[in-house]
């Protein structure tokens, strides 16, 4: 059996929704992280999502010589989380997946283990945060080992609008990775509404020019409670521009500030980008296990979803 979600993404028009979480740390109980996984999705109950995203979290210390704001702690297998929240759930998942540890025939292996063992369909597969350490699989080789694996797999990628920022060229990736076999791509959390406005009018461009279908681009969003939870976006790479620092850490309540910036960002991406006519979705994550933050989480996905919706409703009526 393929992927439910890669007949949800044909229809261009209409948005697709996610829930981004990270897997327990890895010396919980098997009975401690059914738990987990229950009240996460008792708390997301009311909400009308298409999936959930587990990430495989690394320690990304080689990219920054800054010290990481919250301990790098190993957690419970991936793929093994994504087979729990599925089941309990109902909903496919997005699986991360990091190449640069293992060879290819370890990866092959990999791959065929969590198709058929953890009945895993939709992955994303991440590189080394660096090109310092010991990297065993690049992710273009780690493309393409899957482009001869049986497993028909549903391939999604990462795009970074920070590094088309600095470099000017992340569209370039996006075809290349297009190309290499991602149909989908989700963002890093989005704080410089700019830049994403950027990457994705030089993407649409492109495509037009190369006579390209654009992949669906999948935009990420997470709230911001505290200073502690800003340093660690900063430190994940993610742009802040300083007036919008300025802005939530002066706030009396700078968890509300942050949801009002991030709906802010999306309607000024919408209001540039959907005459693009690019095939959108959006992913909604907490950074921190605060229930603060969860909780945040949970209301920033019902208004950004609300917002795409009619978004993409009015731009259906104009075509």
């Amino acid at each position: 059996m393929g992927s439910r979600l890669q007949e949800d993404f044909q229809n261009i028009h209409q948005g697709v929704y996610f829930v981004g979480t990270t897997p327990p740390k890895d010396s919980t109980t098997n009975e401690r992280v059914d738990e987990i996984a229950e009240k996460l999705l008792e708390r997301l109950s009311a909400l009308d999502y298409d999936g959930m995203i587990v990430y495989d979290i690394q320690d990304e210390s080689s990219r920054t010589n800054k010290p990481r704001p919250f301990p790098f702690m190993q957690t419970f297998d991936p793929c093994a989380y994504s087979r729990i929240i599925r089941e309990k759930s109902g909903h496919p998942v997005i699986t991360y997946k990091s190449v640069a540890q293992r060879n290819a025939s370890d990866f092959s292996d990999w791959l065929t283990r969590a198709w058929n063992e953890f009945g895993v369909r939709d992955i994303v597969l991440v590189g080394a945060p660096s090109s310092e350490g010991d990297i065993r699989l690049s992710l273009p080789e780690a493309y393409k080992v899957l482009a001869t694996h049986e497993a028909p797999y549903h391939l999604g990628g990462v795009t970074i609008a920070e590094r088309h920022a600095a470099k000017g060229n992340e569209h370039t990736r996006l075809l290349n990775k297009g190309k290499q076999g991602c149909t989908f791509f989700i963002s890093q959390a989005v704080y410089d509404a700019n830049a994403t406005i950027d990457l994705l009018t030089s993407y649409a461009k492109s495509c037009a020019e190369q006579g390209v279908e654009p992949q669906r681009i999948i935009l990420t969003f997470t709230p911001c409670g505290s200073l502690k939870t800003l340093e660690f976006m900063e430190w994940l790479g993610i742009s802040v521009p300083e007036s919008t620092r300025q802005e939530m850490m002066a706030a009396e309540d700078p968890l509300a500030e942050s949801i009002k910036i991030c709906h802010n960002n999306l309607q000024h991406i919408l209001a540039e980008c959907l005459p693009l006519n690019l095939p959108l979705g959006l992913n909604i994550e907490s950074l921190t296990n605060r229930k603060t933050e969860i909780d945040a989480s949970i209301e920033l996905f019902t208004l950004l979803k609300k917002t795409l919706d009619t978004g993409l409703e009015e731009r259906r009526k104009a075509l």
